[in-house]
């Protein structure tokens, strides 16, 4: 009797490991290269960081990050997608940064039932009504810090302002985040996705005579833009406002002085007041050598968000009930401090106001200025319905 209850003992234990037996799989789709890059390579160093910190481990158990270049290509997206879900079976999906990237993979993983975990991309259409419940968005919706500088252009009373941005899902999430908030007269301009000369694009702002001029311009394209609107004088008689991720620090190491005086919104900043984020900041650049951007800070927390829920369902991944309670539950501490998941599975979290210019060690960089919105949701998730 005694044998018999041993060796059924052992069977159930042996069951109950069966979905621990494996590693957690993570597979890791970005923009690696092109004008793009450094904002995935931010999102890869920073999740790379918060594996490191994780001792290599999700949950406790072995993880395995299996990365692939998107080529800023939903074709090479899908392609690199559909290797992870078919060939490598992962259990989780992150890394894409922009909008219509993400709308082409998302009905895939979705299908195959895989959980995504957003540390960027945040497009109006999984907010609203196209919302479901193995998409999570750890960064922000595409609207949100857009609406923080329409905000901040409003209260500092800008009565006519030109917005520049390109001509895909984020751009156009862009042009209706910062007109939610801001009232007076505007001028859209809309570009190519990776365009960088903007000599037609500058000689319609010198002639149209705006007070203010916001922009999203992603990765190499705001580093150029920047560039050639202070070259040809323009940065004088136009304010320039941009969200956190235009004038973030990759854009800054890479403009220097030019970008002195700007204005951005954003949710997270390198001088954020907590453990969890100074522990970050200095070993992000001690790993590196430089300091974060959002997307990093994003790619971090992305990392952290995977480790709690694993944790929490003690790693029985194949329990997709669980698993969606436990990442809704959000049981990590952010480097941005405090922040919850609302019925869209897009944060309610705090935006601030930054603003460009020398640090006491001389470097030109973000210094929080204060809080634009508190415990800000974004304008779709009433159109959700989670099934």
């Amino acid at each position: 009797m005694s044998i018999r209850l041993t060796a059924l003992a052992a069977a159930l234990m042996l069951a109950g490991s069966v979905h621990a037996a494996g590693p957690i799989k993570v597979g890791f789709v970005s923009t690696l290269s092109g004008p793009g890059a450094g904002l995935g390579v931010d999102i890869r160093d920073g999740f790379n960081l918060g594996m490191q910190h994780l001792g290599g481990k999700l949950g406790g158990l072995p993880a395995e990050v299996l990365i692939a270049d998107d080529q800023q290509n939903p074709d090479v997206a899908k392609q690199a997608t559909d290797r992870f879900l078919k060939r490598d079976k992962v259990d989780f999906m992150t890394g894409i940064v922009f909008s219509n990237i993400m709308l082409a993979v998302g009905p895939a993983v979705f299908q195959n039932q895989t959980f995504y975990i957003s540390a960027n991309a945040g497009p109006s259409q999984y907010a609203g009504e196209q919302c479901n419940p193995f998409f999570f968005n750890v960064a922000w919706q595409n609207d949100n810090l857009h609406e923080a500088v329409g905000k901040v252009v409003q209260d500092k009373g800008f009565k006519n302002v030109m917005i520049v941005t390109p001509n895909y899902p984020g751009g156009k999430d862009a042009v209706s985040g910062f007109k939610r908030f801001y009232k007076g007269k505007t001028e859209e301009m809309y570009t190519k996705l990776g365009q960088l000369d903007y000599a037609a694009e500058l000689a319609q702002i010198r002639a149209a005579k705006p007070d203010a001029l916001f922009f999203f311009l992603p990765g190499g394209m705001g580093i150029n833009f920047v560039k050639q609107f202070v070259a040809a004088g323009l940065s004088r008689d136009t304010q320039l406002f941009a969200p956190g991720f235009s004038a973030d620090e990759d854009v800054i190491k890479a403009v220097g002085e030019p970008m002195m005086g700007m204005f951005n919104s954003s949710h997270w900043a390198h001088d954020m007041d907590n453990a969890e984020n100074k522990r970050f900041v200095a070993d992000f650049q001690k790993a590196y050598g430089r300091l974060p951007s959002l997307y990093a800070s994003q790619g971090y927390d992305a990392a952290l968000m995977i480790d709690a829920a694993v944790r929490d369902v003690k790693g029985n991944v194949a329990d997709k009930k669980a698993l969606q309670k436990a990442l809704e539950a959000k049981r990590f501490k952010s480097v941005r401090g405090e922040f919850k998941f609302n019925s869209n599975h897009y944060p309610v979290q705090n935006y601030y106001l930054r603003a460009i210019g020398k640090d006491a060690q001389g470097r030109v960089t973000n210094k929080t200025m204060g809080t634009i919105f508190t415990n800000h949701a974004d304008a779709y998730a009433a159109q959700c319905k989670m099934k």
